[in-house]
């Protein structure tokens, strides 16, 4: 089934457009499904979250480094700091985007957005996983 106008409007979509039901964009509603879907599994991990954090009320590092250390509370850790950051880095994109127009500046904007994810996850990843190791 594919969109029509109005009767007596004429549409300024492709015939492959209407199709493919893409925008202008040519990527859909992809973005938007990801970030409602980042933004769901942080709602969903961020009841664990504190109460690990109420738990850690007056404890010292040691006895926070023991429970941090727990297998169960750093997978809770790592879901939630990468949902996080991949929400970051879809919103941010989405800003970029929509609000830089010079074409080298947008992608090297896009570029530095992504190497920062990706560096923050991994710094994330590695400090979660060097805690639960007791390394």
């Amino acid at each position: 089934m594919t969109a029509t106008p109005p009767s007596g409007a004429k549409s300024m979509r492709t015939p492959l457009g209407r199709v493919r039901n893409h925008g202008s964009a040519h990527s859909g509603t992809t973005d938007f499904w990801r970030q409602r879907l980042t933004s769901v599994a942080m709602i969903l991990l961020i009841v664990p979250m504190v109460v690990v954090m109420m738990i850690l009320l007056g404890r010292n590092q040691a006895g926070a480094a023991q429970i941090l250390g727990s297998p169960p509370i750093a997978i809770i850790m790592l879901l939630f700091v990468v949902a996080s950051i991949w929400h970051m880095k879809i919103g941010m994109q989405v800003i970029i985007e929509d609000y830089v127009h010079d074409g080298k500046l947008k992608l090297a904007s896009i570029m530095a957005n992504n190497f920062f994810s990706v560096t923050l996850a991994l710094t994330a990843a590695y400090a979660i996983f060097k805690l639960s190791s007791g390394v």
